[in-house]
């Protein structure tokens, strides 16, 4: 068993992290030399494990990894920690060793701090635009990088704002390499498609999916103007699991838009095995999948250590589950893991190492680790 399922918490310490720049701070993986800012092979294995045949990526062996120490989408500090603590949670360690990927990108965590203006004032009700604008602006390269090679890109996140980046980068090379639209699947406790004025906070975490199908637009280029066509998805490439804290606003925009959502109650109802037949059925057996897996979509029981948690989740077994029925379409292109925030959790409580566990273990049965 992999040291980071949950059944085997224990006294592994939160990491501590050395600022090596304005930008990135070093999160090195074991037996493998740090390096400066830049994209390389760090992690070179022998044998992918999977035995699910991959249907769009040329190098699925490969696995490119972004780590996106980013929390401008939102209020609460912490979250930009949260890749740190999973890759020194052994994560990487574990995807390179256990199931057999080599890892290519950054083996730093960036901070982006050389992209956020001193001034930001709030625009269209968002806060933080320019800086939120500038680091997805950079995540959508970062990530565009790897998928046009041909291989997996997993995420690590950071809030869910980063998934401007993240969809419309990885949008944009399988449109450049393969001429198809991506599907994503969204599995994350709400809809985080408010446009700017239907947004309460005015956090822009909570409007990700506004902005990538195109519902929400800006012409300023420092505000969002960088999104084209290129980097959006449509509507009915979209399907959400896990809903159940959905603002009046993204209820309509849901209804009006005829966007596929699986909320709790459908989950309650038909059970996470025939949720996930109906969600892939939509999508369709021909069409690749981004995978963006919020970790508050999991109940607080297993994931108290996240921005906005609310009761009445996803088991931990349940979201394995949706990863491995994802990782088994052989569809897979991109993965996200966002809004793990282990300060969240005080010193003496285990809440955090729960989270970065279930987060780690999200990861990995969506890289294709399976029970048997």
């Amino acid at each position: 068993m992999a040291p980071s399922r949950l059944s085997d918490i224990a006294d592994i310490a939160l990491p501590t992290t050395k600022s090596t720049s304005a930008t990135d701070t070093v999160t090195t993986l074991p037996d493998t030399p740090a390096s400066s800012v830049g994209s390389r092979t760090f992690g070179r294995s022998i044998m992918n494990t999977s035995l699910i045949e991959s249907k769009f990526l040329s190098h699925p062996e490969d696995l490119g990894v972004v780590a996106v120490g980013f929390s401008g989408g939102q209020c609460k500090p912490g979250v930009d920690a949260a890749p740190s603590a999973l890759i020194e949670a052994g994560l990487l360690t574990q995807i390179r060793d256990e199931l057999g990927y080599n890892l290519h990108g950054h083996d730093t965590v960036h901070l982006y701090t050389d992209l956020v203006p001193k001034e930001d004032p709030d625009y269209r009700n968002m806060k933080n635009p320019r800086a939120v604008s500038a680091v997805t602006k950079k995540i959508a390269d970062q990530v565009y990088n790897q998928a046009k090679e041909g291989r997996l890109v997993l995420t690590l996140g950071g809030d869910h704002s980063i998934a401007i980046g993240t969809i419309g980068g990885s949008a944009k090379a399988i449109r450049e390499r393969l001429g198809r639209e991506i599907a994503v699947i969204w599995v994350d406790a709400h809809a985080d498609i408010n446009t700017p004025e239907t947004s309460g906070s005015g956090n822009i975490h909570g409007m990700p999916v506004s902005f990538l199908t195109g519902l929400a637009k800006e012409d300023k280029e420092d505000i969002f103007g960088w999104i084209k066509d290129e980097n959006r998805i449509s509507v009915k490439k979209i399907v959400y699991i896990g809903l159940r804290d959905v603002d009046a606003g993204e209820k309509r925009i849901l209804r009006e838009n005829g966007i596929k959502a699986f909320s709790m109650f459908d989950i309650d109802r038909h059970g996470i095995g025939r949720v996930m037949e109906m969600a892939l059925g939509h999508i369709g057996s021909d069409t690749p999948i981004h995978l963006s897996f919020d970790v508050d979509a999991l109940d607080p029981m297993w994931a108290p250590s996240t921005g906005t948690p609310v009761r009445g989740g996803l088991t931990l077994r349940e979201g394995d589950y949706i990863c491995e029925c994802v990782h088994q379409t052989g569809s897979l292109v991109a993965v996200d893991l966002v809004e793990v925030n282990p300060s969240l959790a005080p010193a003496e409580d285990i809440g955090a190492h729960e989270t970065v566990r279930a987060g780690c273990s999200l990861v990995r049965c969506a890289l294709g680790e399976s029970l048997l």
